[in-house]
């Protein structure tokens, strides 16, 4: 097993964010912090008490602070880890606890610019410290804006550009950022004709969509 830390713990953050590449079995207990993950390729199964159930690319899977669970690889395994603290305020629970979850399955919602999310884990479905959502941003740019919660944003299928206050960063497909509360930004699609695929976890759960329009740094 080899873990790359992609976004690391950060002072007044409750998030960080890493990717494991498994060809062996890995356990994934915590004491202290809920775990969310995206499988980013392969396959395999997580095991939870006694229920085992299976993952493929796209699926995602909530592993709570204090529980049990082991990733056992089906080849080659790469997987999301997002990790977060006690520290974040925890939303009320609104639906049912759910452990894994597909890309395939879950519905699609309007977000700013056009652009569209599909929530994989959140209050709705037991994971009431953080939300889990893969994002899709056509061609061009979205107006400057910011949010109030605090995120970690990894690309799926670039390439795009990080606008900020301070300059412009470059998207390759693999690369993660952070965006704290209120801090204006644009993630702008870089292809003329291609989507751009982004995997996104923030910190309190709530809406993707909950975004603020800001004028221009």
């Amino acid at each position: 097993m080899s873990e790359s830390e992609l976004v690391p713990a950060a002072k007044n953050s409750a998030l960080a964010l890493s990717q494991l590449e498994l060809a062996s079995s890995h356990s994934l207990a915590d004491r202290a912090r809920d775990t969310l993950l995206f499988v980013v390729s392969g396959a395999g199964i997580l095991t939870l008490g006694e229920e085992r159930h299976p993952l493929t690319t796209g699926s995602a899977a909530l592993v709570l602070a204090g529980e049990e669970a082991e990733i056992a690889p089906d080849g080659a395994l790469a997987v999301l880890r997002a990790s977060i603290g006690q520290e974040a305020d925890r939303h009320a629970p609104l639906g049912p606890r759910e452990v894994v979850t597909r890309l395939d399955a879950a519905s699609s919602e309007s977000a700013t610019g056009s652009r569209s999310y599909q929530v994989l884990f959140g209050p709705g479905n037991g994971s009431t410290r953080a939300t889990l959502f893969a994002g899709y941003l056509p061609p061009g740019r979205a107006p400057w804006h910011f949010h109030l919660y605090d995120e970690i944003v990894w690309v799926r299928d670039g390439p795009g550009r990080l606008h900020l206050a301070g300059g412009v960063d470059e998207l390759d497909t693999g690369s993660a950022f952070r965006l704290r509360p209120r801090q204006v930004h644009i993630v702008e699609n870089a292809s003329p004709d291609r989507e751009l695929s982004v995997v996104g976890v923030f910190t309190p759960a709530g809406s993707p969509s909950a975004a603020y329009l800001a004028p221009e740094p």
